[in-house]
């Protein structure tokens, strides 16, 4: 049957594209279903203020009436460029086990993004970014099996080769690392803070996620400042970090979040986030009528045995300074610390790019190790 490309226009083909994914995969080793709610708010353009950033259309594909893929293209305002990287990119690239049906979803994009983009000086496509580099990035090419982990992208183990046949070639990957918790972790021991040396010039102190909009500004000029080299930054701006806060304070307990201290200025932070999957995993993405009140109790007593690291900074001035390390080593330090008072026996800490020496040494010094590998793409854009 010929696959037909529709763009996604109105309230029920948009639902189609958020669904999509839970639809084709389910029942797939690796795969847990997110929320619909929660993807209606990552890609409506009311509800992300990333949007406001970008020039976009989603695309759904289908077979004989059946949606079969999914892609989005979008293309940066002027003004805004992601270091080293295209403003012109896909994004939430899922299908079936069809090489025609991936050929004629990144033909769309490709051909979508061409019409805008005559105006860049390299005619690059970069993807996918889900919706951004500051939200899920990337396709996954190592890990498939893994544990399902909350805001990271899982797609099937055939879909890189089905990219790669429609000319796409590596540009980054990123690496995500998981950190089992050892029995000896859990028992008390000296610390770096404790050393002579550092003291009385590190301190840890808890961030408060009941007041986060004064804690804003501390978080956004870190978290900016340590990723303004890094490739495929783009500024993370208030309104974003302020539109995904307001809903993970609910889920997030007070203690995962803190803020690192030397000589009295914030220099790192972090927050880890509770895998939700380990509760969603019965729902099948459906949060309304019923899932709701499921959610919300076991969200307040369920003890989740698994995390990520969702967001941390350290500034840049600090980065490939032995002090960099040791506040690192720091922060690793204080998630043990913490984490004896909870079930948690598997944080990962993701994504980090594969040339990010200076961040890799001290996670892998930590006894993580490598769990997931996300791949950006590259193709040239047709004159």
């Amino acid at each position: 049957m010929p696959v037909d490309i529709v763009p996604v226009k109105g309230l029920g083909s948009f639902l189609a594209f958020c669904r999509l994914p839970r639809q084709i995969y389910k029942g797939m080793e690796g795969f847990s279903a997110p929320l619909d709610a929660e993807r209606w708010s990552s890609f409506a353009k009311r509800f992300n203020p990333h949007f406001k950033q970008v020039d976009s259309q989603g695309f759904l594909a289908r077979r004989d009436g059946r949606a079969v893929g999914r892609i989005f293209a979008q293309v940066y305002h002027p003004g805004v460029v992601p270091v080293e990287a295209s403003p012109a990119q896909f994004g939430a690239l899922d299908a079936i086990d069809d090489r025609e049906v991936v050929a004629a979803l990144t033909a769309a994009a490709e051909a979508w993004l061409a019409e805008r983009s005559a105006h860049l000086p390299e005619r690059v496509i970069h993807g996918p970014f889900s919706p951004s580099i500051n939200a899920e990035p990337g396709m996954l090419v190592d890990g498939f099996h893994a544990l399902p982990m909350i805001f990271m992208p899982w797609t099937p183990a055939y879909l890189p080769a089905h990219v790669e046949a429609c000319g796409y070639a590596k540009a980054q990957d990123l690496i995500s690392y998981r950190y089992s918790v050892r029995a000896s972790d859990l028992e008390s021991k000296g610390s770096i803070l404790a050393r002579p040396e550092w003291k009385d010039r590190l301190k840890i102190r808890t961030l408060d996620l009941k007041n986060l909009k004064s804690e804003a500004a501390i978080i956004m000029s870190i978290f900016n400042d340590a990723w303004s080299s890094n490739w495929g930054y783009v500024p993370f701006t208030l309104d974003e970090f302020m539109s995904i806060a307001d809903g993970l304070k609910y889920v997030t307990p007070p203690e995962a979040g803190f803020i690192v201290e030397l000589d009295g200025e914030a220099q790192s932070f972090g927050i880890v986030l509770p895998n939700l999957h380990e509760i969603l995993v019965d729902m099948d993405g459906r949060l309304l009528p019923f899932n709701l009140p499921r959610v919300i109790s076991r969200v307040r007593n369920h003890s989740f045995k698994s995390g990520r690291l969702l967001l941390f900074g350290i500034r840049k001035a600090l980065q490939r300074k032995a002090i960099g390390g040791v506040i690192t080593l720091a922060f690793i330090e204080e998630l043990r610390r913490r984490g004896r008072g909870f079930a948690i026996e598997h944080i990962e800490f993701g994504w980090v790019l594969e040339n990010n020496a200076a961040m890799r040494r001290p996670i892998e010094l930590s006894g993580a190790e490598i769990d997931k590998v996300h791949r950006i793409y590259e193709k040239q854009l047709a004159a």
